[in-house]
């Protein structure tokens, strides 16, 4: 390896180290101030960089916050994935950890971005292009998780509804905890699909 080589992988890594902090920074930006709040400058900031950093990395705050959206969007299948990391036996199991990631502060951040992209014609094409690869992704592994088989009739449509379900809980949860109420659909969607998918 050349000097040249030793003296540019530190440098990689420190411009992967502020690409991660500046996403992680975003994500945690776009949950606690919305779209409204969440600025380049005030992203860079929290990353601990300078906004010219920030805007090496992510020309435009469309660009930035679109980068942060899939990073929620692969946090979100690595740690369903990470929890079952055998596969999953319980099906009700699968059904707590997938609404818990609904209802938790990476889906927030996708939430508010969403919002923004419904108001935002140049983040709007985007964003749907963004999470219609998440939600395709999303239900493969549920599919795989809890053990179903597409090729019977419904059990395609059953995985999308209780999927959906999971959104909407996550949708109730901005405004209040929805705990109790929570544990008691999740109950009975878990019951809903051993049965569907027996």
């Amino acid at each position: 390896m050349s000097t040249a080589d030793r003296d540019r992988v530190p440098k990689q890594d420190r411009s992967r180290a502020t690409r991660q902090r500046l996403l992680e920074a975003a994500v945690a930006c776009l949950a606690e101030h919305g779209w409204a709040g969440s600025t380049v400058t005030v992203v860079a900031e929290r990353a601990g960089v300078s906004r010219g950093a920030a805007q090496h990395h992510f020309p435009t705050r469309e660009d930035l916050f679109t980068a942060a959206v899939e990073y929620v969007a692969e946090e979100r299948s690595n740690a369903l994935r990470e929890l079952f990391p055998e596969g999953a036996a319980d099906r009700r199991a699968v059904v707590t950890a997938v609404v818990d990631l609904y209802t938790g502060p990476l889906f927030r951040a996708a939430l508010h971005l969403w919002v923004a992209a419904s108001n935002e014609e140049q983040l709007r094409s985007r964003v749907t292009e963004l999470e219609a690869r998440v939600g395709r992704e999303t239900h493969r592994i549920a599919i795989d998780l809890l053990h179903a088989d597409e090729t019977r009739p419904g059990v395609r449509e059953t995985v999308q509804g209780f999927l959906d379900m999971a959104r909407g809980l996550g949708l109730a949860n901005l405004l209040t905890d929805d705990t109790a109420r929570r544990r008691r659909v999740v109950a009975q969607w878990s019951d809903l699909l051993e049965r569907a998918l027996r």
